[in-house]
């Protein structure tokens, strides 16, 4: 009888300690969803304040990933080539607003991978002109890496008639 009750005691701390392992293992993934919101919400920002250092934040600093722009031939690989875009662009626009809306993120189940989708207005000033285009479709990958979410692929397109 005792040998059946010693059984009994070691399984049940083992029992728990698994559980609490798995539950550990287990993601929030309404916090990771939040996590990239706020990436999102970044890149937002860097755009209108003209900041790379805040770009450098929301990208992956690495020479794989790849962003679509909206240009024919606009495929950017890795941090360099969307760095030097940025700075491009930061020297021939002013007063950048974006808005955003219709934005969708889901997260995988693990917690380390999001993908997303949103609509942006995104208005400038050009050569002391106003300009602007409605309906931008971003959508991209982000990847969990070191406890940081970075964007890791992305693409904007125009619709035909977004152009203002």
């Amino acid at each position: 009888i005792s040998l059946t009750l010693f059984a009994v005691s070691c399984s049940a701390p083992q029992k728990k300690l698994q559980e609490e392992n798995n539950s550990a293992a287990i993601p929030d993934l309404a916090k990771e969803k939040e996590a990239v919101e706020i990436v999102l919400d970044k890149y937002r920002l860097a755009n209108e304040n003209e900041n790379l250092e805040l770009a450098k934040e929301i990208w992956a600093n690495s020479g794989d990933i790849v962003v679509f722009g909206t240009q024919n031939d606009e495929k950017l690989i890795g941090w360099d080539a969307i760095r030097n875009a940025l700075k491009n662009q930061f020297a021939n626009l002013d007063n950048i607003l974006i808005s955003i809306r219709d934005q969708y993120i889901k997260v995988n189940e693990t917690g380390n991978t999001a993908w997303f989708s949103e609509i942006l207005n995104y208005n400038y000033v050009e050569n002391g002109k106003a300009k602007g285009f409605e309906g931008l479709r971003f959508t991209g990958v982000l990847e969990k890496k070191n406890n940081e979410w970075r964007i890791v692929q992305s693409h904007i397109s125009i619709p035909g008639s977004a152009n203002k």
